[in-house]
């Protein structure tokens, strides 16, 4: 069991659905990365999701491709970002994982990639870009390291497709809630249910949701259909409006505590 996967069945022993925080490095400059990152921690998150900063980010909504721009404009890098990650390392206690798309991972160099990864404590990678017919060139350069490809899902995969990606996929399977690329949507499709359970039955880790999730009672929701939930632009606002108390509702959801004043 990888240390990823192990953190997700541990939210299960205490009772609890995973919750996975994505945040985008950077944005508000790279100072904010260790105080964001230590506070989410603080906060018992399962495991923070970390984005890259990219000129063409394919699967992000407008509140993540702003904060992108944001970052970029700071001159944030993915080889700033690992290089900023070991520095407060040692107070890293959550499993990190790295989002971004294949060209900066290119760029870096796959192998000096995968070493820098391992120095900053990243246990996992998501790259969107990277199709399951073609993530053997990741798993090839970081399995070795101990790090997971995470493999995503969507609404139309056919029955075969889910389980080759479910087979394929380490630490969890990400599943992807819409149709459609990242942000926060006010209602999902009806037929959930069915799509999680053809997906949970076909998985031997666990399954996260993603996409979408912006208020507790959709960490609930979602949670009741899954071992837990990725939140992304819902947090991204919180930060950028220094709103941690919405921040800590979305945790406690997947504690199944209910905030009325947050509703």
């Amino acid at each position: 069991m990888t240390t990823l996967q192990q953190a997700i069945e541990q939210t299960k022993i205490a009772g609890h659905k995973a919750f996975v925080p994505y945040i985008m490095a950077g944005d508000g400059g790279l100072e904010t990365l260790r105080p964001t990152i230590l506070k989410l921690q603080q906060l018992e998150v399962t495991a923070i999701e970390v984005g890259i900063p990219f000129t063409d980010p394919v699967a992000d909504g407008p509140t993540i491709e702003r904060a992108g721009e944001r970052a970029l404009a700071a001159g944030v890098t993915l080889r700033k970002v690992l290089e900023e990650l070991p520095s407060f390392r040692a107070e890293i206690h959550v499993p990190l994982v790295v989002m971004t798309y294949f060209n900066p991972i290119l760029a870096y160099g796959l192998e000096e990639f995968a070493k820098a990864c391992v120095a900053g404590g990243v246990k996992g990678l998501i790259v969107p870009d990277v199709p399951l017919e073609e993530s053997a060139i990741l798993q090839k350069a970081l399995n070795p390291h101990s790090i997971d490809i995470i493999q995503l899902v969507s609404l139309t995969s056919p029955p075969d497709r889910i389980a080759r990606i479910a087979a394929a996929s380490q630490g969890f399977v990400y599943a992807v809630t819409v149709n459609g690329i990242t942000g926060a949507r006010s209602s999902f499709a009806d037929d959930l249910d069915d799509h999680f359970a053809r997906l949970r039955e076909a998985s031997k880790i666990p399954v996260m949701a993603g996409f979408g999730i912006s208020t507790p009672e959709q960490v609930i929701s979602m949670g009741a259909l899954s071992d837990g939930v990725i939140v992304g632009s819902a947090i991204v606002t919180a930060l950028h409006e220094k709103n941690w108390h919405k921040i800590e509702s979305l945790v406690l959801a997947s504690k199944g505590v209910l905030e009325k004043s947050t509703l």
